[in-house]
Formats: structure tokens, C-alpha cells, sequence
């Protein structure tokens, strides 16, 4: 069986532009270094994030210090990998992801269960070093609470690779968010903007049970559209760019721990990213 790593695949944030919601922002090293011609098999995985965003980037992207909160996020995600005989060399899985947020501003809080995301990813190995791939998922519109639902349906598609050397592994995705007309009661209807993200993991495999990792994220958020007026709302669009380090502990075959940390360097219209995030992988 391939070292744990493999098995943390695909993670999907929100749709809404704020930081430390960078879609699949959370993955960690090897997310993608995934087997093929396997025994079927389990995984849990567990992410959290926090962000202390103090300040924002106005549309000039210029840093402002105002408009900030904390907010605290998770997903919770089980994932079944299996292989086909009548398929060869292709790997498949199939993941059910329930959401979890809670946010502090303005001296008001808000939380409780996010939307729910479903869906496949394909891959297979080019060589014995490499992984390509594809994933595409639904979001739910609707969570616990009105603060935690994003009012639509969302399509979060996008290509995956990883490659791996003796001592450094590099992975990562890139791909787009799409989401239907959001329809509320008594208020106007809005196209949300189409997301385009690109996440990349570089690693050193400094030790069997310790790994340094550097992760580079960008995000661009294009404008929202005001069905009801007929016009794009000013400001509506966004872009961050974040980056920052963090260590992979590979504890046993079926267990990993994942920490790192990541900040903004480069915005416009989105809160800073000032965050810290967690990944726990169980398999069997």
C-alpha cells in the first residue's frame, strides 16, 4: 500500500471570495500521488482552517486596516477508492463531504453545517513517477443556518497531478467553480462570479515521519451579476494571492497529520488571508 499521503484527495471550500476560502486551499503534499490497480479502500479526513483576517484589499489592491474577522471552517470527508479490472491502470473515487463554519465580526458570530459536496475523480499514472487526473463535484445550496448556505447550486471541476522524485514531491490542481442563478424570496436574483483556482504543493522529504512543505495559492473571482437591475455590481469582483509553509507528520501507513501556515501577499475586493490550517487522515 502507498504511503498514507496518498489517500487525503480533493477538498473543496466555498464558493464566496473570502480569504482562507481559496477553493481546495486546504490540500496538503501528495494530495494527488494516488495508486492505481488497487484493492478498494476507506478514508476519513478531517480539515480545519482559521483565519484572523485584520485587514482587506480594496479594488486597487491596497491593504486596508478595517473590515476584518475571524472566522473558523472544516470539512468533514469520507472518500471510497476502487479500481476496475475491466478499467485497467485508472483509479476512481467517490467522496461525500459535509461543510462546518463559524465566523466573528462586527461583534456578531455566526456558524453551524455548511452545504454539502458529492462527486468522482478519475486519474491514471503517465509513468510510474506521475499522476493526472480530473474531479468535478456538486455543492448543495443550502446549510444549517442562512449565513452558512450559499443559496445555489455550485459545479467545482478541475485538473489534478502530482509528481514524485527520490527526495521532493510536487503536486497540485487548477480549475474552475460555477454556480447556477441564486433565487431568494422577495430579494433580487444574482449570477455569482466564476472562480479560477490553482493550488500548489512542493515538498522535501526530509525524513520518513517529518516533511516540509511550501504552498502557493491564487484565486481569481470574476463579477457578480444583478439579474434584477440588469447590471454587474460594482466591486463584486476578486483576486488573492497566498502563500507560506508547513510540515506533513507521516505517523504510520494509516495515519498522517498535516499543520501549515499561510498569508496573503497580493489581493483585491477579499479579506487578507492570516491563517493556519490542519489536515487529519485516517485509512483502511
Amino acid at each position: 500500500m502507498r504511503r498514507l499521503a496518498t489517500a487525503g484527495i480533493m477538498l473543496l471550500g466555498t464558493t464566496k471570495a473570502h480569504a482562507s476560502d481559496i477553493t481546495l486551499g486546504i490540500i496538503g503534499p501528495h494530495e494527488y500521488d494516488l495508486p492505481v490497480d488497487f484493492q478498494p479502500f476507506n478514508v476519513l479526513v478531517q480539515y480545519g482552517d482559521g483565519n484572523a483576517a485584520g485587514s482587506t484589499y480594496n479594488s486597487l489592491g491596497q491593504r486596508r486596516a478595517e473590515g476584518g474577522s475571524h472566522t473558523w471552517s472544516g470539512l468533514t470527508k469520507y472518500v471510497h477508492f476502487r479500481s476496475f479490472e475491466a478499467i485497467p491502470h485508472v483509479g476512481f473515487a467517490f467522496e461525500l463531504i459535509q461543510g462546518e463554519s463559524y465566523t466573528l465580526a462586527n461583534g456578531t458570530s455566526s456558524g453551524g453545517l455548511g452545504p454539502t459536496i458529492v462527486g468522482p475523480a478519475a486519474w491514471f499514472k503517465p509513468n510510474a513517477h506521475s499522476t493526472f487526473g480530473f474531479q468535478t463535484f456538486m455543492q448543495t445550496p443550502l446549510g444549517t443556518r442562512t449565513a452558512t448556505s450559499p443559496e445555489y447550486w455550485s459545479n467545482i471541476s478541475s485538473f489534478i497531478f502530482d509528481y514524485e522524485w527520490k527526495h521532493f514531491s510536487f503536486d497540485g490542481d487548477a480549475g474552475t467553480v460555477t454556480g447556477s442563478t441564486r433565487h431568494v424570496k422577495g430579494q433580487h436574483s444574482y449570477d455569482p462570479g466564476v472562480v479560477f483556482y490553482t493550488n500548489l504543493r512542493f515538498s522535501w522529504k526530509a525524513t520518513k515521519l517529518i516533511e516540509p512543505f511550501f504552498a502557493f495559492d491564487w484565486q481569481n473571482v470574476t463579477g457578480t451579476y444583478d439579474h434584477t437591475a440588469g447590471r454587474d455590481l460594482d466591486d463584486s469582483n476578486s483576486r488573492e494571492v497566498a502563500m507560506g509553509p508547513g510540515l506533513m507528520f507521516n505517523i504510520s501507513q494509516h495515519l498522517s497529520f498535516t499543520t501549515r501556515y499561510q498569508h496573503s501577499v497580493e489581493g483585491r475586493n477579499t479579506p487578507e488571508s492570516n491563517a493556519y490550517y490542519v489536515k487529519f487522515v485516517y485509512l483502511w
